[in-house]
């Protein structure tokens, strides 16, 4: 298939990428800039230059390829203040590609996550995660898409998708603690967040856009949950800093914006999406790999 990637000079982007390509695909990949583009052109991969913002440039990559993997959300618009605008945008996205594959059975997979997980029990596939964010709303019309001929699939990600080169909340999360001079993990520590190595899901996007149903949810999840005062322990450990207890009311003030996702549970389960598309996470897990010390060396 020719696959057109949004996010694709992304840290998950620069992974699904030569995943796709590797296997036989050729990738159709969104550049925000000429430098981004030259990322894409160096992994094997076609330009098509443009932001989420560029409707027609979407509609028109969308309509030249087999398929579409979409990736992107502007996350400095997010974590900036508006997530709802940010989340506004990846709706008319989702709503231009489902335009132009309405019929097709051709392949739409979105990036979602696992935000809203109940701390009774792991999410699983077919649960719905409390609409606490505008995201959870995208996903459900990505789904509905089903019903038109699009051969759609939400794939929800761990908050903590890692490896060499994340500046995403594990990295965050290290620099506050540095920063702090203390390791903090919220209450008592014991919600979990799950994990996936960057390179496993690459291979489940490339997975579902291969042959998962239309409407269906599938999770990027290789670790079920670990206990975020695990997470801190190896801040701790590694940076020669104590670790302690974060009151939650005090928790935005010392972690700030990601203190509210830090204190959240975001445990989830994987096997209806091991079953559906025989996925096997291969990849170090999460405390293994901060381990190897990267996340360290990145913070200086």
């Amino acid at each position: 298939m020719r696959i057109f990637v949004t996010g694709a000079s992304g840290f998950i982007g620069t992974a699904v990428v030569p995943e796709l390509i590797n296997n036989g695909h050729e990738v159709l990949g969104l550049a925000r800039s000429p430098e981004k583009a030259e990322t894409l052109k160096a992994l094997g991969a076609e330009v098509q230059l443009g932001t989420l913002a560029d409707l027609d440039v979407l509609r028109n990559a969308a309509a030249s390829t087999d398929g579409v993997i979409h990736l992107a959300f502007d996350h400095d618009v997010a974590f900036g203040g508006d997530y709802a605008g940010a989340s506004k945008t990846d709706l008319a996205a989702i709503e231009a590609f489902g335009s132009v594959l309405e019929g097709s059975d051709r392949p739409l997979v979105i990036a979602s996550g696992v935000a809203g997980a109940s701390p009774d029990r792991p999410l699983n596939e077919n649960d719905r995660p409390e609409p606490m964010m505008p995201r959870v709303t995208n996903a459900d019309v990505t789904l509905q898409l089903a019903e038109k001929g699009v051969r759609s699939c939400v794939l929800r990600l761990a908050p903590t998708v890692h490896g060499e080169g994340d500046e995403g909340f594990i990295h965050t999360l290290a620099a506050v603690a540095k920063t702090k001079g203390v390791a903090g993990y919220v209450d008592d520590g014991t919600n979990r967040w799950s994990a996936v190595h960057r390179f496993d899901a690459a291979r489940l996007f490339r997975l579902a856009a291969e042959s998962a149903p239309a409407g269906s949810v599938v999770h990027g999840i290789a670790e079920r949950g670990i206990p975020t005062r695990e997470i801190a322990h190896n801040f701790g450990k590694h940076l020669g800093i104590p670790t302690e207890s974060i009151d939650r009311d005090n928790a935005m003030n010392h972690f700030g914006w990601i203190g509210g996702f830090f204190g959240a549970e975001a445990s989830a389960d994987n096997d209806i999406t091991k079953q559906l598309l025989a996925w096997q996470p291969t990849e170090v897990g999460l405390l293994a790999d901060l381990d190897l010390g990267h996340y360290y060396d990145a913070i200086g």
